[in-house]
């Protein structure tokens, strides 16, 4: 058995197989647990949507956990939990940066960050790279300029600050693939529900901090621009709160999926095929939200897919 307690495949082609299958798979699921968070930032806040997502996660893995089976150690935990407190940054300055947008060009850049963190901790821990390693980490810097910074009239331009959230965000979650495969192959699912409990907790502690500090302040008199109907607020935040509950599932879906692809091979392959999300989030970004790519963005955008396979072969 393998430690995820999935068969093991009859040879090192079957196991790599299996990882890109369940890491792929992953990879779309995450895709689209992105796109609902992006959109529920929108509506209620990247702190307060990533704390309820978080919350939603950790009761849907708590509930499978014992489905799951496995038996687990204190550090199996405490590597969870440490994991957590990657998932809290990752996750909050993910659903910050895609709320601010556009989704189409900031999920990628996350995702190219996300692939190369494992890799290069690798590297650095021993692991060797093929030959094409190289050529695609210049792929992905170049996919990078492509997408990211684009002077054709019309095309969307992330911001500044949404650049800078998406590399702490994709720093972030290559830390967080680091560490959660620091966990024990017979552990199943518990460093997961560890890691959704201590990122709801971070995230909630925020929310509290944040409002105490509103409250703190001296009460304003709305603006004329500000919506009357408080009806219509409320609705909107409830809302939110479900695309944040929605997404927080579907994330956690996508967690258990990229895990057990990290324990059924290797994990800078499943962390690179993880880090085809944007797909997802990109292709329902441009469905719901109508966003406009550029050619050359897409062209990056192929790029930064191509150096991922690459990095997956190397």
């Amino acid at each position: 058995m393998s430690r995820s307690g999935l068969p093991l495949m009859p040879d090192t082609l079957g196991s790599t197989m299996l990882t890109a299958v369940l890491s792929l798979t992953g990879a779309f699921v995450f895709g689209a647990a992105d796109f609902l968070g992006g959109i529920a930032a929108k509506r209620i806040g990247a702190v307060f949507a990533t704390a309820v997502a978080a919350l939603a996660g950790f009761i849907g893995l708590a509930v499978a956990t014992p489905l799951s089976g496995g038996a687990w150690t204190v550090a199996d935990l405490w590597w969870g939990a440490a994991a957590g407190v990657a998932g809290a940054v990752a996750i909050g300055l993910l659903y910050a940066c895609l709320a601010i947008g556009p989704m189409s060009i900031l999920s990628p850049l996350t995702a190219v960050v996300s692939a190369i963190v494992p890799m290069l901790w690798g590297l650095a821990t021993g692991a060797r790279l093929g030959p094409l390693a190289p050529w695609a980490l210049g792929l992905a810097l170049v996919a990078v300029v492509l997408v990211g910074f684009v002077p054709e009239r019309g095309a969307v331009r992330p911001s500044i600050t949404g650049i800078v959230m998406g590399l702490g965000s994709g720093t972030a979650i290559g830390a967080f693939f680091i560490l959660i495969d620091r966990t024990s192959d017979e552990s199943g699912l518990a460093p997961l529900a560890v890691n959704s409990a201590v990122t709801a907790a971070v995230m909630f502690a925020l929310v509290g901090g944040l409002a105490l500090r509103m409250r703190a302040k001296r009460p304003r008199m709305p603006r004329a621009d500000e919506p009357a109907d408080t009806a219509i607020v409320a609705r909107d935040r409830a809302r939110g709160i479900r695309l944040a509950v929605v997404g927080g599932l579907v994330n956690a879906a996508a967690n258990a999926l990229i895990l057990f692809g990290i324990r059924a091979g290797e994990l800078a392959i499943a962390a690179v095929l993880g880090a085809m999300y944007p797909a997802g989030t990109i292709l329902l970004a441009a469905i719901v939200l109508k966003e406009r790519i550029a050619p050359v963005q897409w062209a990056g955008l192929v790029l930064a897919l191509a150096s991922a396979a690459m990095l997956a072969v190397a």
